[in-house]
Formats: structure tokens, C-alpha cells, sequence
């Protein structure tokens, strides 16, 4: 065993568990007592109580299941589980390709039946007590079939093909790799729309009123074509409200939470269009697809230079190095370098939402909808109002409510 992987690795464990458990501790601790100034009509006393209780629930659940996590894999490393495992595929086939499938489906399936009771708490326990859990058992076990028909799937076929193109090319195996995944993440957008998102909720088209004639004017007066417009059932699983936009070019589509058509106004669901809209119109979208294969890119170059090194495969217990085994220690051994990219990219998502909402306020001329619609998802949501700085430092994509809403003002 070479000392210095097991180092990094064990030290990448452990300072990312310390980080995220001292931001949790910190943010469940920002709790303040004063509702902040401005959200007066929008959280009554009840309701902003709620909201800290939901912060705290959830706070310790992370706490709990993120240590649950941190010691399973300690143990995991301890013990050498790993090269348990690579004996067993190894014993069944001398195909690579083949043992790598088995290798990652054998970890697939453990990992999800140790995930399965912290999932149902989340959403029976936390969801249900604060009234925004709708799911059944039905539908939480047909939406747990599907899930597995397309990881089996669309993630079988994927991981064959890369763990054929890195045993094929050899040297030139990341290269291949990462010129496949290129497309494939263009792909996937048409597959997600087409086939993936009706798999799990109903699309209806939205129906001749005052919003789509809004919606469809707002998007003609700022030259951002818009194929279709739905209401999505979010409902049935949850009464957390939000929208998305998917496609590309002509084909750009928009999907309604139905809860967001019920608890909000024709000004402020535009205002939330507009805000989607500036994030195409600023080319958001695109710089990240863009950062993301060049990231993408570098971690697969990194990869193929350390894949042979016997000593990483050693930290795990594997005695024999492979494509397989390489793609999950790699994971683990560059997480310190993950988490500064993240950290990067996180501020840039930040920096991008201020960005979207200005583009709003410019083309709507209504900043009251947009500060009325951020307050009321704040609500609907129960947000926390005042999270801790590190926390957003560390996690929030998003600029907190109170802050954006500042901005907004500020104009």
C-alpha cells in the first residue's frame, strides 16, 4: 500500500464529513427568534415557528444519515469490503466489461436497500409531520421500479459502453470516454422530455386563459419561442412548488408544478418564466453545459494517469487494479479537488441567479410580482430566512430569499 492515497483518501473523508456537519450545526443554529424585516405578511408567527421546527428536523436527519455514511465507509475501507467484492466478480467472469457491470450493480443494489429506510423517514416521517408529503406507498414503490428499469437501462448501456471504450482504446480509452458522454449529455435532453419525465408525472397542456395569453406574450415580446407549456402534477408526491424549462432551440418547453398555478398569480408565475428566460438569454445554460464537459474532461485525463497505480487498488483491499474499481477509488481520492470545483461552481450558480433575476425585472417591469412570488415559495417551502453564511458558502446554488428580495428592492 502506498502511504500517501491512503492518506488523501482518508483525510478527503474525513474533512469533507467535519465541513459539512460544522455547516449543518451552524445553520441549524442561525435560527432566529425575529422574523426579518419585510416577510411580516407573508410568515405569521405559526407559520415562521414551522419553519424553524422543518429546518431543525431536517438538520438532524442530515447529521444522523451523513454520519451513518461517513462510518459505513470507513468500515468499508477498514475491512477491505472492496476486495471481497473484486474476488467475487472476478471468480464469475474474465470479462472486464462484464465484471465491471456486476461490480457496479452488486454496490448499486446494497447501497440503495442502506438508503431505503432513511428515505422513507425523509419523506413519511419529515414530509408527512410538516404537510408536504402526498405519496403514497404506491407510488413511492412504482416510482422506486422505475427508477431501476432506467438505471438498468439507460445507465447499463451507458456504463458498458464506457467500461468498452477504456478496455478497447487502452491510452486513448478517456479521450473516447469523454467525447461519448459529451453526447450523451445533449442526448439525454430529448430522452427526458419524451420518455423519462411522463414515466413518473402527467403533463397537461396548459388550457386557453389569462396565464398562457400572458406566458405566451412575455415570450413573443422577448423573442424566446416556447413549443409548450404544461402543468405538471407535482402534487401527488409533494406541495413544494417549482418550474423548469427543458429542450433546446424551437423546441423549448416550460412545466408548472400544479401547486405553483394554484398558490400564485398570472404576474408572478411570469415573473418566475422570466427569470428561467434570463438564464437562457444571459447563456447560463449553456456555460455551464460547457464548464461541465471541460471539468468532465480533466477529471477522465486525471484518471487515466493514476489507473494503474497499484497502490490506490491496495487502500481498498484489490490487489489487481481495474476500469471499474479505478472509476470508484478515483471518485474518493480526488474528493478534496470535487469540492473546491464545487464550491467554484456553486458561486458562479449564485452570481447567475442575481443575474436572472435583474433580466426579469428588466422585461417584466414588475418587480413587486417577482419579490411577492420569491416571499411566497419562501413561505410555501418554509425556507429558512436566515441561514448561516458557511452554509451558503458551501451549498446554496441559490442566493438566500432575504437577500435576492434586498437586491430586487435596491433597483
Amino acid at each position: 500500500m502506498e502511504p500517501i492515497f491512503y492518506i488523501i483518501i482518508i483525510t478527503a473523508i474525513v474533512f469533507e464529513y467535519l465541513i459539512s456537519s460544522t455547516s449543518t450545526i451552524l445553520n441549524m443554529n442561525s435560527i432566529s427568534e425575529t422574523l426579518p424585516k419585510g416577510f411580516e405578511g407573508v410568515y405569521d408567527e405559526d407559520k415562521y415557528a414551522k419553519s424553524q421546527k422543518y429546518l431543525k428536523s431536517n438538520s438532524q436527519f442530515s447529521l444522523f444519515s451523513s454520519s451513518f455514511s461517513f462510518l459505513l465507509i470507513m468500515v468499508v475501507i477498514h475491512f477491505g469490503f472492496f476486495g471481497i467484492l473484486d474476488e467475487f466478480v472476478r471468480s464469475k467472469t474474465t470479462n472486464p466489461v462484464y465484471a465491471g457491470l456486476v461490480f457496479f450493480l452488486i454496490i448499486f443494489v446494497i447501497n440503495d436497500l442502506i438508503n431505503l429506510p432513511f428515505s422513507l423517514f425523509k419523506n413519511f416521517v419529515i414530509e408527512e409531520k410538516f404537510g408536504f408529503n402526498k405519496m403514497t406507498i404506491s407510488i413511492f414503490i412504482k416510482d422506486k421500479l422505475k427508477s431501476y428499469f432506467l438505471i438498468f437501462f439507460i445507465g447499463g448501456i451507458t456504463m458498458f459502453l464506457i467500461l468498452s471504450f477504456f478496455n478497447y482504446f487502452d491510452e486513448f480509452g478517456w479521450l473516447i470516454v469523454w467525447i461519448f458522454l459529451t453526447f450523451f449529455s445533449i442526448l439525454i435532453q430529448p430522452i427526458f422530455i419524451h420518455f423519462i419525465a411522463p414515466m413518473f408525472n402527467k403533463f397537461t397542456p396548459l388550457g386557453d386563459g389569462e396565464l398562457k395569453t400572458a406566458i405566451a406574450k412575455y415570450s413573443k415580446k422577448n423573442n424566446f419561442p416556447i413549443s409548450k407549456i404544461d402543468i405538471m402534477d407535482g402534487s401527488k408526491r409533494s406541495n413544494h412548488s417549482n418550474a423548469y424549462f427543458t429542450g433546446f432551440g424551437k423546441s423549448k418547453r416550460i412545466a408548472l408544478f400544479d401547486t405553483l398555478v394554484k398558490n400564485h398569480n398570472t404576474d408572478e408565475i411570469v415573473s418566475v418564466v422570466a427569470h428561467e428566460v434570463g438564464h437562457y438569454k444571459k447563456k447560463h445554460i449553456l456555460f455551464g453545459m460547457i464548464v461541465s464537459v471541460i471539468q468532465t474532461g480533466l477529471m477522465l485525463f486525471l484518471f487515466n494517469i493514476i489507473i494503474n497505480r497499484v497502490g490506490l487498488f491496495n487502500v481498498f483491499g484489490v490487489s489487481e487494479p481495474s476500469i471499474y474499481g479505478g472509476l470508484v477509488f478515483f471518485g474518493l481520492l480526488f474528493a478534496p479537488l470535487n469540492m473546491v470545483i464545487s464550491l467554484i461552481s456553486i458561486a458562479i450558480s449564485r452570481k447567475n441567479e442575481f443575474e436572472a433575476d435583474q433580466y426579469a425585472l428588466e422585461t417584466t417591469k414588475n418587480p413587486k410580482a417577482l419579490i411577492s412570488m420569491l416571499k411566497g415559495l419562501a413561505s410555501s417551502n418554509l425556507s429558512h430566512l436566515t441561514p448561516h453564511p458557511f452554509t451558503v458558502f458551501l451549498e446554496y446554488s441559490h442566493p438566500p430569499v432575504y437577500e435576492r428580495v434586498k437586491k430586487i428592492e435596491k433597483k
